[in-house]
């Protein structure tokens, strides 16, 4: 147990054994006390084309926030396929599951395999304790990638039908929010609607592509055949 501990509080592997640690208590906090913890407040305009024969080949056009990256899941039906330049980053998020599932949860598999893979490299090597150490440290990067996208696809199905707070897809035809991006054509962005006091997180597209300036309050009308995505127009409209 005492080597164990060496091990991960050594100078190679403490910053990892720090960060796993940081993600356990984000999910005993989570599960505690009900709390939906983000920590992206920044947001992401995604406005791009991709055409990519990854297995994420689709084209992604919209307003993204980031804190939905942690609740919302991007589908293949929610995008808008034209031929352009793939954006590397985003496609990086698409491939690896990141957008595809809850963040947190796929990124929490991530350093759970990369921490595991660089203790096992150094404790194998002894290396722990030295610069020869870090090989490890950055070449476990990319197999911990790949087996986070391994492991966390057949989740997908399962967060289809559930939302945020993992309950059962809830009606939301017909429910209120106020818009906080300017929407129009076939952007698509993010709205928050209240369901039993909980705030929920819907992906939305303007009906018709009618512009609809940010701070509008909208209503949800109907919602697309995949039912990923919701249509939406300004109240009283």
């Amino acid at each position: 147990m005492k080597e164990l501990l060496d091990l991960a509080l050594s100078v190679v592997n403490l910053p990892l054994t720090a960060l796993f640690g940081l993600l356990i208590l984000y999910w005993l906090l989570t599960l505690l006390t009900g709390l939906d913890l983000n920590f992206f407040d920044a947001d992401i305009d995604v406005d791009a084309d991709i055409d990519t024969d990854m297995d994420v080949d689709f084209d992604t056009r919209g307003n993204i926030d980031t804190p939905e990256l942690a609740n919302t899941e991007v589908k293949k039906d929610q995008v808008i396929r034209r031929k352009g330049k793939l954006n590397l980053f985003k496609a990086f998020l698409l491939y690896f599951n990141f957008v595809g599932l809850p963040f947190m949860f796929s990124f929490t598999f991530f350093v759970l395999f990369w921490w595991a893979l660089t203790m096992a490299g150094t404790s194998i090597t002894h290396s722990h304790q030295s610069e020869f150490g870090f090989l490890f440290f950055f070449g476990s990067i990319l197999p911990a990638l790949f087996l986070t996208k391994i492991i966390t696809t057949p989740f997908k199905r399962f967060f289809v039908h559930v939302n945020n707070k993992g309950e059962a897809t809830l009606e939301l035809l017909g429910r209120e929010g106020t818009l906080q991006t300017t929407l129009s054509g076939d952007k698509i962005a993010t709205l928050e609607i209240q369901v039993q006091s909980n705030p929920i997180k819907v992906m939305v597209q303007s009906k018709n592509g009618i512009v609809i300036p940010e701070n509008t309050t909208v209503q949800i009308i109907n919602q697309t055949a995949n039912k990923q995505l919701y249509i939406i127009q300004a109240l009283n409209q």
